[in-house]
């Protein structure tokens, strides 16, 4: 930012193309995000370390396995207790400002949890709802049954056998039929059905989905379910998907990439974002509309607007234009003698 707050690209800075294009040797900023981002939520805590030349700029950021650090108190030389990482292999322990530590829900606000040991119990259902559905289509959607007698009863030995005989035609464990049994006597199978309904069985299924979506902040339209949802509100979707579920998180991690990778001297002069503009992108009518109202009020050069659209600039398009055609009633209504005479 300059002296007026106005924002430029920093291409010069030696971090410009470290979080831009390649944070470490072979590894795109792409895939440092998405493991990071996959470790906070999934395990808590999202670690990276920082490699320093010696003026003490920042030329590389190395993703950690959160198996690896471990966060400890040392007491310094005033007997106070400073928070260092331990991170196995390392020879000696981190600082903090050279970790990025991103933490998920916290309770210490010193590491973080995964958000399926926050939600443990909904997650726990919706792991045994699919473990119940799993066995109950796996069967063919069958319940075991029971054979019976009409008006006698049978022995021991009798019940051993018939029970061996029926075993031999039918999966007892998966509940399907292998051939069709043939049992002598006077006997008839009941069948203990369950309706799917009634057990709540696909209405348990389609709540975890959102139940869990809920923990993880996110749509269900993100996890593709369109069941209370139409094509119509995806920008909708994509604006909530955005203040609710991104936003948090990206500020966590601007504002850790700002303390850890720039000097205290820099800090008050930069700024680091993410660019979110994709995300908000609308339709091409929308779009249209946004650039008109934009250009035509003179908040946004046409070459300004072209530059966001990845277009080449056109050779007067650096101006800020504004429309002309408006005037006072006064003088669009004018008596027509005062507009003749003007004529002579």
């Amino acid at each position: 930012m300059d002296e007026k707050d106005y924002k430029y690209r920093y291409k010069t800075h030696p971090t410009y193309r470290l979080l831009g294009v390649e944070p470490s040797q072979g590894v795109t900023r792409f895939t440092l995000m998405k493991t990071l981002v996959s470790s906070v939520l999934l395990y808590g805590n999202g670690y990276a370390w920082i490699e320093r030349n010696r003026k003490g700029d920042a030329i590389g950021l190395y993703f950690l396995h959160h198996s690896l650090v471990n966060v400890v108190f040392i007491p310094d030389p005033d007997g106070n207790r400073v928070k260092r990482y331990q991170v196995s292999g390392f020879p000696s322990l981190v600082e903090p400002h050279d970790m990025i530590h991103i933490m998920n829900f916290s309770y210490d606000g010193i590491t973080g949890i995964s958000t399926l040991e926050h939600a443990e119990s909904a997650v726990s259902l919706a792991y045994y709802a699919e473990g119940n559905a799993k066995q109950f289509f796996k069967g063919g959607s069958n319940i075991r049954g029971y054979l019976t007698t009409k008006g006698y009863s049978l022995s021991k030995d009798q019940r051993i056998q018939i029970r061996e005989q029926w075993a031999e035609g039918m999966n007892l464990e998966e509940g399907t039929q292998k051939s069709i049994p043939v049992l002598s006597g006077d006997l008839s199978y009941v069948p203990v059905t369950v309706n799917p309904v009634d057990s709540q069985l696909l209405e348990s299924r389609e709540y975890s989905v959102v139940d869990i979506c809920r923990f993880f902040g996110v749509s269900p339209v993100k996890a593709f379910d369109l069941s209370k949802s139409s094509y119509s509100t995806v920008e909708a979707t994509q604006l909530a998907f955005l203040t609710d579920t991104l936003a948090p998180l990206l500020e966590k991690i601007e504002l850790e990439f700002l303390i850890k990778l720039y000097k205290p001297s820099e800090i008050a002069r930069l700024e680091v974002k993410f660019d979110t503009s994709a995300i908000l992108r609308a339709d091409k009518q929308a779009q249209a509309n946004y650039m008109r109202a934009a250009v035509q009020s003179g908040v946004m050069t046409p070459n300004e607007w072209r530059r966001e659209m990845g277009l080449e600039p056109l050779p007067d398009g650096d101006k800020a234009m504004i429309q002309v055609n408006m005037q006072t009633l006064e003088n669009a209504v004018k008596p027509k003698e005062k507009a003749e005479g003007a004529k002579m």
